[in-house]
């Protein structure tokens, strides 16, 4: 199967430069439908699922090969070479930030720009490093791995954190479900245990940070913290709560994004 079907890939909009997006966990491209239609006019917009997510293959997935976030930084290097991109800009959410920031690395010649948004290189304090628990982590983990579905309903709406806005937490909700449990599972404990602290420094392309002033997935502290540790880099703080500004706050996203590029 070529990666094209494999990844599910999607192509819209023109232009010579190209951006790419790319989901969180539990999610699909689907996420991105407030924000990618409007570069169209100036960018071939490629969108995409991990595999194991929306309608990618599953049978591609390969619990050995995304055992860490290399497998899926490979993924997205391979579909940058088919589609042959140059100086492209990568807009990752959540857990796809460090997957962009890892595919900067393993082929900068693909892109010229990254744009971060919640993003979080490791979930774990350490020491003046802000984050959950170890045994926060473990829990929320083992709560998954007891009752996906149950999990997925109560974390949703906490994460998008909109309560006057229910059918946001609704829609992600309803994303999670969707995501097949076992799959979930595995992503889940690589994204909540993986540590890419020192990748930070080897991003080799100017990025810009987005964060939402409330995030439990990814508080102010992490922003600056991963502000602070690349080499190029703006931080824009949005006026937003929650750890999906892409469904929340659109508009801010878009605006903070033509303003970097």
């Amino acid at each position: 199967m070529s990666v094209i079907k494999r990844n599910n890939v999607h192509l819209a909009g023109q232009g010579s430069r190209a951006m790419m997006f790319a989901h969180g966990f539990g999610c699909d491209q689907n996420m991105w439908r407030l924000v990618a239609p409007a570069f169209e006019q100036h960018f071939r917009t490629v969108l995409f699922d991990h595999v194991g997510a929306g309608g990618s293959d599953l049978g591609a997935y390969v619990p050995n090969k995304y055992a860490c976030l290399h497998g899926y930084a490979d993924d997205v290097v391979e579909i940058g070479r088919e589609l042959e991109l140059n100086d492209a800009v990568f807009v990752g959410h959540s857990v796809s930030a460090m997957i962009g920031a890892l595919a900067t690395i393993k082929a900068p010649e693909l892109f010229e720009s990254l744009v971060m948004i919640g993003p979080s290189p490791h979930y774990i304090c350490d020491g003046d490093y802000p984050g959950f628990t170890a045994a926060q982590i473990e829990e929320l983990l083992e709560s998954l791995d007891d009752n996906h579905l149950g999990w997925s309903k109560a974390m949703a709406p906490a994460i998008m954190a909109n309560p006057d806005r229910p059918e946001l937490g609704q829609e992600l909700t309803n994303s999670f479900c969707r995501t097949d449990p076992e799959i979930a599972k595995h992503f889940a404990r690589v994204t909540f245990t993986s540590d890419n602290r020192d990748d930070l420094r080897e991003v080799p392309v100017r990025t810009l940070v987005l964060q939402c002033r409330e995030d439990i997935i990814a508080g102010e502290a992490v922003g600056e913290y991963v502000h602070r540790h690349l080499p190029r880099s703006e931080l824009v703080v949005l006026d937003a709560t929650g750890h999906c500004p892409n469904l929340s706050a659109p508009r801010q996203v878009i605006s903070a994004m033509n303003a970097f590029i």
